[in-house]
């Protein structure tokens, strides 16, 4: 997964594997003599792209009759040729359809995917009561289920522990008040306190704006931005960035990475995927938890990408099979030990060897304080397009809180219908 919402992911850069996209009929075979081939579209070019294949190569080995031909690719090559070669029937059996969990909407509306019925907890079974909370509801249209979780990441805050002894500052911040506090003292010297993206990334501001008691939509699907606690809870971040220059103006995520990396931020947000890079980089790395919010909770982002099938495809038992076993409990349990991802599945969170990891163990601690962003919120792609990111771009140039929440909340009425 990559650290960007529409390149979900994230800090790495991507490269497109050496497999041809010539020949993706759905189905792949013609013939039902000799192996079944299922044609698999994925964007997982990060440092977590050998994890998956691995899922792929296990489960070869344990069903001899099916191959699958993965193709991993940019998620917005995936995002340009996914939705006519679906149509057209020349498509992949199964894609992770984008790093944005409510792409699958738009696949449901144009009958591109079929429904999930191999449900259940027998073997061959996709077991969706062990799944991460709120995944299988994100992918349930009408009461079928079109999609599951490829993968579940939280967020954590990752901080270069050079940085803070410099500062006097012996531990990660416990509080969204301390982390504040310490973005300011850890912005000196050239450093900055804090690298936040607002726009190509994953979704960094909304977590901040939750610990501080805010959100952008309600139960209703109407913006709540332009409200008094929405404003209130932007207004702090958007201070620190503006006037206190605690992070640069408009980093994208690939930027934001890029600025940790280097040495030159000293805390940031951001997944699992990012931390073998950080390493590799030299920096000094903590990864502690997000810190509890002015309620006293903590609250951070689960991300998702989702697997679905085609509805064209020749072979729905093989593929709902693979998708079974991408999902299973040794698959995950392997996974994230290779990744550092936590396990998309709560029937793990008591495994000796993953608590024992240490950085597994901070992103699977989160799991249960975790939420999606927009969940299935009407054109939910555009809300955050077209409404939130120009609002943080906003606001944190200067413009009053007010002013850009007053009309950012009109636009997102406007792409969520509120109201009618």
């Amino acid at each position: 997964m990559k650290h960007a919402r529409t390149t979900l992911a994230i800090g790495a850069v991507a490269t497109v594997a050496a497999l041809t996209l010539t020949g993706c009929s759905a189905g792949g075979n013609a013939s039902t003599d000799g192996p079944v081939t299922l044609k698999v579209w994925t964007g997982f070019t990060g440092g977590d792209r050998p994890g998956y294949a691995t899922i792929v190569t296990d489960f070869e080995k344990a069903h001899p009759d099916v191959k699958v031909d993965m193709t991993v690719q940019p998620w917005d090559t995936i995002q340009q040729k996914l939705p006519s070669a679906w149509l057209t029937g020349q498509g992949p059996d199964v894609a992770a359809v984008s790093s944005d969990p409510n792409a699958v909407a738009q696949y449901v509306k144009t009958r591109s995917v079929m429904p999930i019925t191999a449900t259940g907890s027998g073997d061959g079974k996709i077991n969706t009561d062990a799944f991460a909370p709120g995944t299988v509801d994100e992918f349930t249209y009408d009461g079928k289920l079109y999609g599951v979780p490829a993968n579940f990441a939280t967020l954590s805050l990752y901080y270069n522990k050079k940085l803070f002894a410099a500062a006097g500052i012996t531990d990660p911040p416990s509080s969204v008040a301390e982390m504040a506090a310490d973005a300011k003292r850890l912005t000196a010297g050239g450093k900055y306190g804090i690298a936040l993206a607002d726009n190509q990334t994953i979704q960094m501001w909304p977590v901040l704006q939750w610990l501080e008691g805010g959100d952008i939509v309600n139960g209703k699907n109407c913006s709540v931005v332009q409200s008094s606690d929405g404003q209130k809870s932007l207004s702090t971040w958007a201070d620190l960035v503006a006037k206190d220059k605690v992070s640069p103006v408009g980093l994208t995520g690939a930027e934001a990475d890029s600025l940790f990396s280097a040495g030159k931020a000293a805390m940031e947000i951001n997944g699992p995927w990012a931390a073998s890079g950080y390493k590799d980089a030299g920096i000094d790395l903590g990864i502690a938890t997000i810190p509890v919010g002015v309620d006293g909770k903590s609250s951070t982002l689960g991300a998702i990408a989702p697997l679905s099938i085609s509805a064209k495809t020749k072979y729905p038992k093989q593929a709902q099979e693979f998708l079974a076993y991408w999902t299973s409990k040794s698959a995950q349990q392997k996974f994230s030990l290779q990744t550092g991802f936590p396990p998309l599945r709560t029937d793990l969170s008591d495994d000796a060897e993953l608590k024992a990891d240490p950085t597994v163990s901070v992103f699977a601690s989160q799991v249960p304080n975790a939420r999606l962003y927009l969940p299935h919120v009407p054109n939910a792609t555009k809300v955050d397009s077209d409404g939130y990111v120009p609002l943080i771009g906003e606001i944190t140039r200067g413009k009053s809180v007010a002013s850009a929440t007053k009309s950012a909340g009109q636009t997102i009425d406007g792409l969520t219908g509120c109201g009618q």
